[in-house]
């Protein structure tokens, strides 16, 4: 992982590149079973190490990627805030999604909101994209509640094909907002 490269940067967060030291407590928020309440499982360290780095090197492959989120005033990592492409089967094809993950003792302080903001401010700025998506189980209104806060639009509920059938995460929606005129 490399520090370089895009950084935004809110009132009061930074959305920046990747480091080691995120990995220790991105694996404590992947493996707290409440933050991957509407994810299939936990992840093990060894699969968030992982995600951290396809996170990461989108900003190399694809010129957009998921940002290490932190707080400004103490630089704690706090979860990760950006852009990411849809998944085979979801939406459009080429379609970019937006998405967010925080640690539990952030969550309420309208962190996932702020930085969600300036993701599709570099969306549709920097990047020119048309239009943003954003995914997720039907049963997670708190993400739903921040997509429509930052001027989402649900469009269509469909089931997940990487979810098994018989899991009540299956159901999911999509929600969908286009570049300001």
């Amino acid at each position: 992982m490399t520090p370089r490269g895009p950084q935004l940067e809110t009132e009061r967060l930074v959305l920046r590149r990747w480091r080691e030291l995120d990995l220790e407590p991105f694996a404590a928020m992947n493996a707290d079973a409440e933050v991957m309440e509407f994810f299939p499982a936990p992840l093990t360290r060894v699969q968030s190490d992982a995600l951290a780095a396809r996170a990461d090197g989108g900003f190399e492959t694809r010129g957009f990627g998921l940002w290490a989120l932190e707080l400004r005033a103490t630089g704690e990592f706090i979860g990760f805030t950006g852009l990411a492409p849809l998944p085979e089967g979801v939406g459009p094809t080429g379609g970019v999604e937006v998405g967010w993950r925080l640690a539990r003792p952030f969550w309420g302080a309208g962190y996932a909101t702020e930085a969600a903001r300036a993701a599709l401010d570099s969306a549709f700025g920097t990047l020119g994209l048309a239009e943003v998506s954003s995914i997720t189980a039907v049963l997670n209104v708190r993400s739903q509640a921040v997509m429509r806060r930052i001027g989402m639009r649900e469009i269509e509920s469909f089931e997940h094909p990487r979810v098994p059938e018989a899991s009540r995460l299956r159901p999911h929606v999509r929600f969908v907002i286009d570049r300001p005129v």
